[in-house]
């Protein structure tokens, strides 16, 4: 596979497929499961899940998905348990009616609606956007960013190398999806399709590490 650099700027449509199936090499064997779950998620279904059931799925599913590094995961996920401590699945709830009644297109304010939620940071909220809306929404996280800086060719280069991949700031996160939405919509006019998304962009990136 080539470069990130020069897959960036290549208008082969198998070198981008290839790219994006690259992704499923980097997968933990315990975690394939899961990431194909993931890789499915429906979203009107859990659109329909009640309190308990959205706690659970954070906890169960999209937690562990998302932090990988055991003891990440373990801080994050008892920030999240505090909703059940103090019997405040009510609120957590809420939060999850928000994001299904968001605008797609307001970047920013669903970034903020998702990182409401306990133990998520800028992009834990990205991450979950990009799984329940993957047409609107890829992951802005550190192996992302570290990626894109790879790409001279980017405008947002000298942003990008501002940043401090490992503690994002919310207009970071909003930046780099950004990058992920124009990249989509740039292939699929190149390719006439409808099929990339800002999703996938964020997993050909994520798997394009060495």
């Amino acid at each position: 596979m080539p470069a990130i650099s020069e897959l960036w700027n290549k208008g082969d449509e198998n070198s981008w497929r290839d790219a994006l199936s690259r992704y499923w090499s980097y997968v933990k064997p315990q975690n394939l499961e899961l990431e194909k779950r993931m890789n499915k998620l429906d979203s009107e279904e859990v659109k329909k899940l009640g309190p308990h059931e959205w706690y659970d799925f954070l906890k169960d599913e999209y937690f562990p998905w998302k932090y990988t590094a055991p003891n990440r995961l373990a801080t994050t996920t008892n920030q999240l348990k505090k909703y059940q401590e103090t019997n405040n699945l009510g609120v957590l709830f809420a939060i999850k009616e928000n994001i299904f009644a968001l605008d797609p297109t307001d970047i920013q304010q669903a970034l903020k609606i998702a990182k409401s939620t306990k133990g998520l940071g800028w992009a834990g909220a990205s991450g979950l956007l990009a799984l329940l809306f993957p047409k609107s929404f890829g992951t802005a996280d550190q192996f992302v960013i570290k990626a894109l800086r790879e790409i001279d060719s980017l405008p947002e280069s000298g942003k990008l190398f501002a940043m401090r991949p490992d503690n994002l700031r919310e207009k970071d996160a909003v930046l780099v999806i950004q990058v992920m939405r124009r990249k989509a919509c740039d292939l699929n006019a190149l390719f006439a399709t409808d099929e990339w998304t800002p999703r996938k962009i964020d997993m050909i990136l994520w798997a394009s590490r060495e």
